[in-house]
């Protein structure tokens, strides 16, 4: 019997699922919002504002902005664990860019929600 080597964290397979998924719902998305935008050509405020009233297009869009979110978390931590090697610097990076992407789902929910 061969013994197992753990090192670590182990985020492998569900990390790549979860890029490839994330990926794909942001995709989906743009292309129906360029879709629809071509289709209703919003051309001021009020239009624009139209053209997000709708909950569908909410949660859509928060949707595509927690993917975005997501998927920038796990390559900005995949990039910060393989070039940043003092252990202190490197929690510190990650910790600045967790408070990020939670002020900036924050933003995008009173954004998408705000009249």
């Amino acid at each position: 019997m061969v013994a197992r080597i753990i090192t670590g964290a182990h985020y492998g397979l569900k990390d790549w699922l979860v890029q490839r998924v994330t990926a794909l719902i942001m995709a989906v998305y743009v292309v129906l919002f360029v879709a629809t935008v071509l289709v209703c050509s919003p051309a001021n405020y009020e239009q624009w504002q139209a053209l997000f009233a709708p909950q569908w297009m909410r949660l859509a869009s928060l949707l595509f902005f927690l993917s975005l979110f997501w998927h920038a978390w796990i390559g900005m931590r995949d990039i910060l664990m393989d070039y940043i090697k003092p252990t202190a610097v490197r929690l510190a990076l990650q910790v600045v860019v967790i408070l990020l992407l939670i002020a900036y789902a924050a933003w995008a929910v009173q954004i998408l929600w705000s009249n």
